[in-house]
This record gives C-alpha cells, structure tokens and sequence, in this order.
C-alpha cells in the first residue's frame, strides 16, 4: 500500500468491482486510455481478477469515502508496452470523471514515480498518452516527464483503433535533481 495526502493506492480488490464499473463504463474514460467502458459488474469483477490484480497495480482509493475511483500501475521490463529491459518500467493510469480537475492523477504519479526509483530501483520510467488527451499530456509534464518520441498507428487491441502514443520519460537523475 502507498500513500499520498488524499489517497491510498492498493491493491484491486473483489469489493471494488461495483466502484469499478461506476466509474470504468463512462466512454470519457477507457476509449481515451487504450480500452473499451466496461459492460457490467460482473465484467468489472473479471477485470480485477484478470488484469488488475498484476503486480504493481493499484486502486487510486480516495481518503475520504474509503473507495477506489481510479487506477494507476507501473509495468516494469517486459509487461510493458515499450520494450524496455527489466531496469525500466511504465506508468498508465485512469481517473472517474467525476474526480478530474482536483490534482489527484498528479498526486498519484508522484507517488508511484517514488516507489518506482525508490522501492523497486527503476532508472527510468516511461508514460504515455494518446494524441488528443491532453489531460494526461498535463500530468505527464506536472510530474515531470519529458517527452522522448512519438508512435504513429499503435495498435490498440482492445477497442480495436489504431492511434498515435507520445511518449515522455524521466530517469532517477533526473527526479532527484527535482
């Protein structure tokens, strides 16, 4: 478990799932990041057994009502998407609609950038998003990614698109100095 101000990131659990579906069904959310809205709870509680319980996956919980409105990961070596060896990783992360505007996905990617070079001894951590996602854009460079490249016509598998990745990354030096 990690903590911030106003968040507890933990791991993903069964009791979630009604939360989960709440806030992953709104086609504002999962198109943008790379997935399709989820269909049900039932597809929600599928989802945490299947794909959010990996390692280094959290629930972005929310202090105040003890509830999970997001997600946030780091994917280190070869789960990532980018091909990096095992001294790197990736972060990906999602917010409910509800919540964005507040600082919070800032907050905890801060978080996860220290757990990252801190706990697991990362050199580098990558971040992508989308082109036209310009609310992920903003939290990349608040937290103080810098953009490295960009990939035309990723595949997308899961809500079968093609799309355009920019990608940023910050190394432990680089965070230190910051």
């Amino acid at each position: 478990m990690l903590e911030t101000k106003r968040l507890i990131l933990r791991k993903w659990e069964e009791s979630d799932a009604e939360n989960l579906y709440k806030y992953a069904s709104n086609r504002l959310v999962g198109p943008a990041a790379g997935w399709p809205p989820h269909t049900s709870v039932e597809n929600s509680r599928e989802i945490i057994k299947n794909v959010l319980s990996s390692p280094e996956t959290y629930a972005i919980v929310d202090k105040r009502t003890n509830t999970a409105i997001g997600s946030i990961g780091i994917k280190i070596g070869k789960y990532s998407n980018l091909g990096i060896p095992d001294t790197e990783g990736e972060i990906g992360y999602w917010l409910g609609v509800d919540f964005w505007g507040q600082g919070l996905v800032p907050e905890a990617v801060t978080r996860i950038i220290e757990h990252g070079f801190c706990e697991l001894k990362l050199n580098t951590i990558w971040c992508g998003y989308y082109e036209g996602n310009e609310k992920s854009k903003r939290v990349q460079e608040k937290t103080g990614f810098r953009y490295s490249h960009t990939i035309k016509d990723m595949e997308c598998p899961l809500i079968n698109e093609f799309k355009t990745v920019h990608i940023s990354k910050i190394t432990q030096e680089e965070w230190k100095k910051a």
